[in-house]
């Protein structure tokens, strides 16, 4: 089952760096950026993450989390987040549930080479729990821009 746009989003626990566990439930009351990425210290997936950072205090006003979300470890995790200096933490997504929950998990081509991975995705949750937008096949440049765009629109 795969969450939808308007729809509440199951209570969920994941890993987080800074040896933390969050759960949706205790987020209640704020929004809630989930940008799915494919992995740790790669070109775009760091782009991205920059970006999310340099507009981290306007969503920060906004009364909005961001997270990034992508299925490396929380050891690689904390390097890539120390190294970019991102003022949000990275869920480790080991097992594939919010992948899961949210859809992500795609067929993609790789030099020729199929093999299931994340598709680059973002979602808005409101202050309530729900869904309220979702980007899918997200180009890097200027999506954090976008994103900070329908988190204004919401008030």
């Amino acid at each position: 089952m795969s969450v939808t746009v308007g729809q509440a989003v199951p209570d969920f626990s994941a890993a987080v760096t800074g040896d933390c566990i969050i759960r949706l439930s205790e987020l209640c009351g704020r929004r809630l950026v989930l940008y799915f990425y494919p992995k740790d210290n790669t070109p775009g997936c760091t782009v991205e993450g920059r970006q999310f950072r340099d507009l981290h205090p306007r969503f920060a006003a906004l009364n909005t989390v961001v997270f990034g979300v992508s299925r490396d470890n929380i050891r690689s995790h904390e390097n890539f987040r120390a190294r970019q200096d991102f003022p949000f933490d990275l869920i480790s997504d080991g097992d594939e549930a919010l992948c899961r929950l949210f859809d992500v998990i795609k067929l993609k081509k790789n030099y020729g080479k199929e093999a299931l991975g994340v598709e680059r995705s973002t979602f808005l949750i409101d202050e309530n729990g729900v869904l309220r937008h979702e980007w899918r096949k997200v180009k890097t440049d200027g999506h954090a821009a976008a994103v900070l765009a329908a988190v204004a629109a919401l008030d």
